[in-house]
C-alpha cells in the first residue's frame, strides 16, 4: 500500500475490474478501451515505461496484456476480459508520463475486441462498487 492517500478521480462511465485496478470502456462497433486506474498507478507508482502485447495478441482474462516499469519494480498488466489486442497505445509507449497524468484518456493502454463480453462484462464493477473497494483499501482516500 502507498504510504500516502490517494487523491483522485474514478469517472462514472467506465467498467472496472477490482481485482486489477484496470478500466473498461465501451466503443462504437464493439471495441472496448482498456488502460489502468488512477488507483492503480498510485499503488505502483509512477510509471516509467509501458509496453503492450503486439497487435493481433489473443490475451485471456487475467492474463499478461504487457507490462509497465515504475520506478523500483516491473509489473504485469493483467487484462480485465478476455480479447485480441487491435491496437497498443503507442504514443504511452513512446511518453509514458500520458499513463500518469491522464490515465482515462490519453493515457489508455489498449484498443481490443473482446472474445467473451457477454460472459465477463458481469465480472466488471461500475464506478460506485469501484470507489467502494478503493475507499476499503485506503480509507483515507480522497475521490474527486
Amino acid at each position: 500500500m502507498a504510504l500516502t492517500p490517494f487523491t483522485g478521480t474514478i469517472p462514472d462511465n467506465l467498467l472496472y475490474d477490482p481485482e486489477h485496478d484496470m478500466w473498461v470502456r465501451e466503443l462504437p462497433g464493439g471495441e472496448l478501451l482498456v488502460g489502468a486506474t488512477a488507483f492503480g498507478i498510485h499503488l505502483a507508482g509512477e510509471i516509467i515505461a509501458f509496453t503492450s502485447k503486439p497487435n493481433g495478441a489473443e490475451v485471456a482474462r487475467g492474463r499478461g496484456m504487457g507490462t509497465v516499469e515504475c520506478r523500483k519494480t516491473l509489473l504485469a498488466l493483467h487484462a480485465p476480459l478476455s480479447f485480441v489486442l487491435l491496437e497498443g497505445n503507442e504514443a504511452a509507449e513512446e511518453r509514458p508520463g500520458r499513463i500518469n497524468r491522464d490515465p482515462y484518456g490519453d493515457g489508455w493502454m489498449a484498443r481490443v475486441r473482446p472474445t467473451d463480453w457477454a460472459g465477463e462484462r458481469g465480472l466488471l464493477v461500475d464506478a460506485a462498487a469501484y470507489r467502494a473497494q478503493v475507499l476499503k483499501l485506503d480509507p483515507e482516500a480522497r475521490l474527486d
